[in-house]
């Protein structure tokens, strides 16, 4: 096991979203992903488009649950408007159920389910959140789950995807992953840690290109796409139905 920073340690082609790391997941993800923060935000701000009254939203890859309670709290005048969250490790939803009830939200207001969004079935809804998760997704079961996020979503209604990207030339992937790892050297990762968490990475997270990224919406159905936010080699898109 090699440090990876921020009191988590993981092996090669090892690194798990689960056990201790979970208390110390927002702290380490909002430092290794420039527009963490700022991408929340702006999902925060985008969400008064796509919800109404009786709105259906889905967080796959809840996480913590911190953006979904956010959300739940920044739409509460929606009447009738449910939140939904999934997640394939059961201690991000046991962590997210301890938040949710710090937050004293209504029960019925948010759920959260410990599921493989692969194979969960998704209703009829108007908001679809996928931020950072499909690229942990394996490549052979995205174009069926972002079928399935088209299908699901009610015409007018949003899906935002964020994802680190890869590039399509060589040498822009030399110069990002470059300025990546200086970003992450200022923010006072040692050259070890930095080297460790992408040992633990491979085989774990597969990053498509901006353009594979939207080939997939595009060949599920979407037309209506568009870059929201762009930093180094982190992605969020926004694709309307």
């Amino acid at each position: 096991m090699g440090k990876t920073g921020d009191n988590i340690s993981s092996g090669n082609a090892n690194w798990k979203f689960s056990g201790k790391m979970v208390n110390d997941f927002e702290s380490h993800v909002s430092k290794s992903v420039p527009i963490y923060n700022r991408g929340h935000e702006l999902i925060i701000k985008l969400s008064d488009f796509f919800i109404k009254d009786d709105s259906l939203v889905y967080d796959l890859g809840c996480s913590t649950g911190k953006l979904l309670i956010d959300l739940v709290k920044h739409n509460k005048h929606k009447k009738n408007s449910k939140f939904i969250g999934v997640d394939i490790e059961k201690d991000m939803i046991e962590f997210a159920n301890k938040q949710k009830s710090k937050s004293k939200l209504n029960s019925n207001k948010l759920e959260l389910f410990h599921e493989d969004i692969v194979n969960y079935q998704l209703n009829s809804s108007d908001l679809i959140i996928s931020y950072f998760t499909i690229q942990f997704i394996h490549p052979k079961h995205r174009q069926n789950l972002i079928d399935k996020i088209y299908k699901s979503l009610n015409w007018g209604g949003a899906f935002l995807f964020f994802e680190k990207v890869r590039y399509n030339d060589a040498r822009f992937q030399d110069i990002f992953t470059t300025l990546y790892n200086d970003y992450k050297l200022d923010m006072g990762y040692s050259p070890e840690e930095i080297l460790n968490k992408t040992k633990s990475l491979k085989g774990v997270m597969e990053p498509f290109s901006t353009k594979g990224n939207t080939d997939m919406l595009e060949r599920a159905g979407f037309k209506d796409i568009t870059p929201v936010v762009t930093d180094i080699c982190f992605k969020g898109f926004l694709a309307i139905k």
